[in-house]
């Protein structure tokens, strides 16, 4: 008799499991949780984010849904993970260690001015070098996206047709486009009225659009803290003023907070980004995106949505819209396909509720058209080229790069230095110990040929000095480790020297 001998005529010293091969004495359960566990302790998967669902796991590694499901209880056992009703399992806080979170913000509830224009676009012009990092990008990496098949269509579009009419350009814009944008939403689980829907240049012009048919110059306007500068510039150009709603870096905007500012300082509309906000990258819970409808609603507050990334979700699901549980008209929903597909042709929507006859007026006496050809060319690829199977391959993409730049900052940093968990989109905020001005951080780093965004430029006042924004959309490299590397250096450095000298800043 053979005791320890082959077995399922494997190799001698091997074992089969679901058809695979692991080593003596290991079962598959245990090494895919020892496997987890190592990148929980180097630091890859950072406590507090989701680790891949039962499913995932399960198709990933080849592996059966029962063998996955003992690896994770197995790793709840040891403390390593945790499971969160109807959420999934997420690495858990050690005893002991400090909380690797960022704390809600407390923004002062003073109406501003706003005055970041000229902040944003020299951050902007400083990218553009082609031997620089550009880690302060707001743009999506462009390798990742079928710019050539897009173009493709647009080539053979201006071939077909040689004479194009005004009209073809016109509000609300290329019927075709309007079809497939509104089949796009029906796909994801909510159906819009193809009437209500407008195309913009850009979700920049929509939201601008939808600002200026809700409020007037002079008119308070009630934004995340932080927020995405795109809102603050639509603010600045109309004349208004910003007032800053606390924040959750995970749920969002706090809606007690927001209630009172409005009964308080008279609050015209409401500009959000529920779903991966720029730049805190969290989305709100379905319960409190209906709840916040629900009390603008009551007040009679219009509310700006913007959902550019939308589509960049990291989970299993594509997330719900304030839009879809609007039964007022008082959402106006903003998008474009420039973070998904293309920025070059810069092509976006408006779903402006009871507001819609006002935006699309706006949008005739504001720029006229939207260019028919980049519309067209979008709409034939919506139609013919998977843009499902596109989507999938960027999710996964941004969701392992965030993983992976998360992991570097907490690495080469200071201590005391805390991220945001991105639930999507590609842009991590980075909070700074306070000896540490966003702004020096900056200029130095362009020294170094890289560029970061400082957090100076999501708040109408300097709430945010200590923080900066990183994008990690482009795959990761030497190159950019090397980059977050050297500004883990470049912060060391102005934390020493802010200690040396601790009354020659303002740490206000």
């Amino acid at each position: 008799m053979r005791a320890g001998g082959d077995r399922a005529k494997g190799r001698p010293g091997t074992r089969i499991r679901n058809g695979r091969q692991g080593e003596v004495g290991v079962k598959l359960y245990e090494k895919l949780a020892a496997d987890i566990e190592a990148l929980v302790k180097q630091g890859v998967l950072l406590p507090g984010e989701r680790i891949p669902s039962v499913r995932q796991a399960s198709q990933h590694h080849r592996m059966s849904i029962t063998t996955v499901i003992r690896a994770y209880v197995l790793l709840e056992s040891r403390g390593v993970i945790e499971s969160r009703p109807q959420s999934g399992y997420f690495v858990r806080a050690r005893a002991g260690e400090p909380a690797a979170e960022l704390q809600p913000s407390r923004p002062s509830a003073k109406p501003s001015a706003v005055d970041v224009s000229a902040l944003v676009l020299s951050t902007l012009r400083s990218i553009r070098s082609d031997d620089a990092v550009p880690l302060g990008s707001p743009y999506p990496e462009a390798s990742l996206f079928p710019w050539q098949r897009i173009n493709q269509y647009a080539n053979n579009i201006a071939r077909r047709y040689a004479k194009w009419t005004m009209l073809d350009d016109l509000p609300p814009g290329s019927p075709e486009l309007i079809r497939q944008i509104s089949r796009r939403y029906l796909e994801n689980g909510y159906a819009v009225n193809p009437n209500e829907l407008i195309v913009t240049i850009g979700a920049t012009e929509a939201i601008n659009l939808c600002l200026q048919a809700v409020a007037k110059p002079g008119d308070t306007i009630a934004v995340e803290s932080p927020t995405y500068y795109a809102m603050l510039h639509a603010i600045e150009r109309l004349g208004m003023r910003a007032i800053e709603v606390a924040t959750d870096p995970v749920e969002g905007i706090d809606i007690g907070a927001l209630a009172r500012l409005i009964d308080e300082k008279g609050v015209a509309a409401c500009m959000v980004m529920p779903n991966f906000q720029n730049p805190l990258g969290f989305q709100m819970p379905d319960e409190k995106k209906r709840a916040l409808v629900a009390m603008l609603t009551g007040k009679d507050i219009p509310v700006i949505e913007n959902d550019v990334c939308g589509e960049l979700y990291y989970g299993e699901a594509h997330p719900s819209s304030l839009k879809a549980f609007d039964t007022a008209g008082i959402v106006l929903h903003c998008s474009s396909f420039s973070k998904t597909l293309t920025n070059a042709y810069r092509i976006g929507w408006a779903l402006p509720g009871r507001y819609r006859g006002a935006v699309e007026r706006l949008k005739f006496l504001n720029t006229l058209t939207t260019p028919a050809i980049p519309q067209l060319a979008i709409a034939e690829f919506l139609k013919n080229d998977g843009y499902d199977f596109h989507l999938r391959r960027v999710r996964k993409a941004y969701a392992q790069q965030a993983s992976i730049m998360a992991a570097t900052v907490r690495r080469f940093f200071p201590e005391g230095t805390t991220t945001s968990r991105p639930a999507g989109g590609y842009v991590l905020w980075v909070q700074l110990p306070e000896g540490i001005d966003a702004m020096e951080m900056y200029h130095a780093a362009l020294e170094h040929r890289i560029t970061v965004a400082p957090g100076h430029m999501f708040a109408p006042a300097a709430t945010y000095r200590h923080c900066i924004r990183l994008n990690y959309s482009a795959e990761w490299s030497t190159g950019i480790e090397t980059a977050v590397q050297t500004l883990g250096k470049i912060a060391q450095h102005l934390l020493a020297q802010g200690r040396a000298h601790p009354d020659s800043k303002n740490h206000g």
